[in-house]
């Protein structure tokens, strides 16, 4: 299968949950430069009125400086492994199969079909799970 497949660091911010609080911070970034691929955000059930947003990738220190000043950081707990190719019935159930049979354990999972590819985000809780999970990915 042509697969791209690579590591990514992802960023995370606390954002009110508000109207227009995740337009404010998307904005700084894109303000930088920032072409982000990936966006999730989720409330924090644990911290009512506020939630969480996720976001890769940022590139270069005007970004960088920008989202820290918006009070984004690379998160230390959350290894992710993004995977790009074309889309075929069933490959992710294929690809999530092959890290299942690994013993490989996602924390999280994301993946979309635009036109005739998909990219999808595997969430893995430690570097070495990510980079086993890169090295068997890479080999599909």
């Amino acid at each position: 299968m042509d697969l791209i497949v690579g590591r990514e660091d992802v960023w995370a911010a606390s954002v009110d949950d508000k109207p227009g609080a995740l337009a404010a911070k998307l904005a700084a970034l894109i303000d930088a430069g920032a072409d982000l691929d990936f966006i999730i955000v989720r409330r924090a059930p644990d911290k009512p009125g506020t939630g969480v947003v996720f976001v890769t990738p940022l590139r270069g220190d005007r970004e960088v400086r920008a989202a820290a000043a918006v009070g984004f950081a690379v998160t230390s707990t959350l290894r992710s492994v993004r995977v790009e190719g074309p889309n075929e019935p069933g490959v992710t159930a294929e690809l999530t199969k092959a890290a299942g049979d690994a013993g490989i354990n996602l924390r999280g999972f994301s993946a979309a079909v635009i036109g005739a590819r998909f990219v999808a985000h595997f969430g893995v809780d430690t570097a070495e799970d990510e980079a086993a999970l890169v090295e068997l990915l890479s080999n599909i």
